[in-house]
């Protein structure tokens, strides 16, 4: 088991390892709160990687591989961005200019399908 001490080294090792075997390939990751440490290992049962760290700032870093990697698992492409943000309203307001006497109907963002605040069961008494 060989520890990396560069994350970018660690990170294409990774992804090359998995690209090799991807069903052999399996990746653990070891959080100590009381240490502070994370600890990567990503494995095909011929070769181990590990990378060690107890800095904060590889969280982004550690979010940004897991990402990569769970793209790589499912088979999936990053969606391009202008695809993601096209604005509803922009549709509503288009079809009740088209069609004026289409009927539209409101749903209340009060009932549990809106996302209403749930009340909390008062404490039983003694």
């Amino acid at each position: 088991m060989v520890y990396i001490s560069s994350w970018q080294d660690f990170q294409e090792a990774a992804e090359s390892l998995y690209e090799r075997s991807p069903k052999n390939t399996r990746y653990c990751v070891k959080w100590r709160g009381s240490e502070g440490k994370l600890v990567l290992k990503i494995t095909d049962d011929t070769t181990c990687i590990k990378f060690k760290t107890y800095s904060s700032v590889f969280l982004n870093r550690f979010e940004a591989l897991n990402l990569s990697l769970m793209q790589k698992m499912q088979n999936r492409r990053p969606v391009p961005r202008s695809t993601i943000a096209v604005p509803l309203v922009a549709e509503n307001t288009a079809q009740s200019v088209q069609d004026p006497s289409a009927a539209t109907t409101s749903v209340s963002a009060g009932g549990a399908a809106g996302g209403g605040v749930k009340k909390k069961k008062p404490k039983k008494k003694k």
